[in-house]
């Protein structure tokens, strides 16, 4: 039976964060499989652009139906095959573990460039993409990212409608009216379309990955989001791309509560995963545990005031932090003079604010006494 994936975040308002995909087992029961080896495309690779936000509407020319019809060529579905290994399953071998859906955004080279979310490809031993016109593909994975959610697929051209246009998201208001294209529930409503209005623009959403806990920078809208949803297009009135639809608060009386992955933000962070197959950030080198993850036994040497902050559960061998001194135990409260509640702020502000072979300051606390530590961090795709 089909089963929609499980929380992956902290409440919200009390309420549970969950990714929008199709998941077709507990997620529990899921043994880790390694991902598709991203391909670094070369120089010549084709890069995410974005235009001009149209203020186009049904009202200046055209119908809501034709723009859709139009948008829905350049939307997907996306299914995850993995590795069976449930002795007890009648099905045994590499069978469908999820599906999601997905926006072709470049045709170049003999390739469609497809975006879509980390979450619906993430663990594939393969990845089957289906196409407006019913023809179906073997994809590759060009690049993912885990922290924030993106990941780049490709299939041959041959098999790909157009493109669609991403569009500036930065000229969005609350009140504007979009349109969610995708699947919810799985493949047999392939490029449902739901309606509603942008709600926020600048949300930020706490959720835990798999490469850790992060803030997500997210519009907010009521058009209707569901499991399936993940990595297809929410559009503005012309047609054109301006987030990419990724989760959704899910709890009992809750409706409303979409959200995607602004234009603005999607573009950078594809075209670093084209041209060098993932995304590279500054890496301290260490291992974090958060003050709720942490017997209160080892908390109490610190300060009364000190009541957050990330502790330091592991140093890596002949990283910045092992070469500045950096210790198991220490509690990192400030980086560069910004509050560090927790290892999701610690992250946020090294991969907004910090470049590799840069130097930061940590204010930390080791056995109760206050320490300022230096470090010159490295650069790595890893998370800490």
């Amino acid at each position: 039976m089909k089963s929609f994936l499980s929380t992956i975040g902290a409440g919200v308002i009390g309420s549970a964060l969950t990714l929008a995909a199709v998941n077709y087992t507990d997620l529990n029961s899921l043994i880790n499989h390694e991902q598709q080896p991203a391909q670094t495309e070369n120089s010549s690779s084709p890069t995410a652009n974005l235009v001009p936000a149209s203020t186009a509407s049904k009202s200046q020319g055209g119908s809501v139906a034709d723009m859709v019809e139009k948008a829905s060529k350049a939307i997907v579905g996306i299914v995850n095959y993995q590795e069976q290994n449930n002795p007890f399953s009648n099905s045994q071998g590499v069978v469908e573990k999820g599906s999601g859906s997905g926006v072709i955004f470049k045709k170049s080279g003999g390739s469609a460039y497809i975006v879509t979310n980390n979450h619906v490809i993430e663990n594939a031993q393969k990845l089957e993409v289906s196409f407006d016109n019913g023809e179906k593909a073997e994809a590759k994975v060009v690049g993912a990212d885990a922290l924030t959610d993106l990941a780049v697929i490709k299939v041959d051209a041959k098999f790909a409608p157009d493109a669609i246009d991403f569009a500036d998201s930065s000229s969005l208001r609350p009140g504007d009216e979009v349109f969610a294209i995708g699947n919810p529930l799985g493949l047999d409503l392939s490029r449902t379309v739901t309606r509603g209005i942008v709600s926020a623009i600048d949300r930020s959403i706490d959720v835990s990955t798999s490469a850790g806990e992060w803030k997500l920078d997210v519009i907010q809208t009521d058009a209707a989001i569901n499991p399936g949803n993940s990595g297809g297009a929410l559009i503005n009135t012309a047609g054109q791309v301006i987030g990419i639809n990724s989760l959704k608060i899910s709890d009992r009386g809750v409706e409303g509560l979409g959200f995607a992955i602004p234009s603005n933000n999607v573009v950078p962070i594809v075209n670093e995963m084209i041209e060098k197959g993932k995304v590279e950030r500054p890496y301290l080198g260490v291992s974090l545990a958060d003050f709720e993850e942490i017997h209160p036994a080892f908390l109490q040497d610190l300060p009364k005031n000190v009541d957050s902050g990330t502790m330091v559960t592991s140093v890596q061998p002949g990283s910045g932090a092992d070469k500045a001194g950096l210790q198991k135990q220490d509690v990192i409260v400030a980086i560069n003079g910004e509050k560090v509640s927790n290892s999701g702020d610690l992250r946020k502000f090294m991969y907004s604010n910090v470049k590799a072979g840069e130097k930061v300051k940590l204010k930390i606390y080791r056995s109760g006494k206050e320490k300022t530590v230096e470090v010159t961090v490295s650069g790595d795709s890893v998370t800490n």
